[in-house]
């Protein structure tokens, strides 16, 4: 098997992106989203961030992120990201290999560091990965997620300085 494509997405993705979206929504156990968001969840949130790459191989979707601010204004320089890996791709690397250019992307458009506001805590293999290259949970909220089968479950908020900082220390 190839490696997959790494592309921005397009309006045209709209209806591939929301197929996985919905499929990883309804596995329920990584995603605060409901397996009932639309089309307009994909526009707004997905097509309308700051950047939405998806990785492809042929005319299959195998996985993507979208990334922008965290916060607006004076927290603006903290990127946050979402990522999704449809079933059949997962333990091959695609998450990984995601992660790795959304981090280069997020550096290369001036943000200082990432942050993941809710990573939940049963989703080891997520949490593995972003510790491999270097995020740490810097808060743990208890509770904040409904998991389907464990009940309310704690999600860690995990953070990683992307080295601009001295750079930056002249911004307002």
């Amino acid at each position: 098997m190839s490696e997959p494509t790494l592309r921005t997405a397009t309006p045209m993705d709209a209806p591939a992106m929301l197929a996985l979206l919905r499929s990883v929504t309804t596995e329920g156990d990584t995603l605060p989203f409901h397996d009932d968001v639309g089309a307009d969840f994909i526009d707004g949130q997905w097509l309308g961030a700051a950047g939405c790459v998806l990785a492809c191989q042929g005319d299959s979707l195998l996985g993507m992120y979208r990334y922008g601010a965290n916060m607006p204004g004076r927290g603006s320089h903290v990127a946050t990201a979402t990522f999704l890996v449809a079933h059949a791709a997962r333990g091959c690397g695609l998450g990984r290999m995601l992660l790795a250019h959304c981090l280069d992307t997020a550096r290369a458009a001036g943000f200082c560091a990432m942050q993941f506001n809710q990573v939940v805590a049963t989703n080891h293999a997520a949490l593995a990965l972003y510790r491999s290259v270097g995020f740490r949970r810097v808060g743990r909220i208890p509770g904040a997620f409904a998991h389907p089968q464990q009940g309310y479950v704690a999600a860690y908020v995990m953070y990683l300085d992307l080295g601009c900082w001295r750079a930056a220390t002249s911004r307002p």
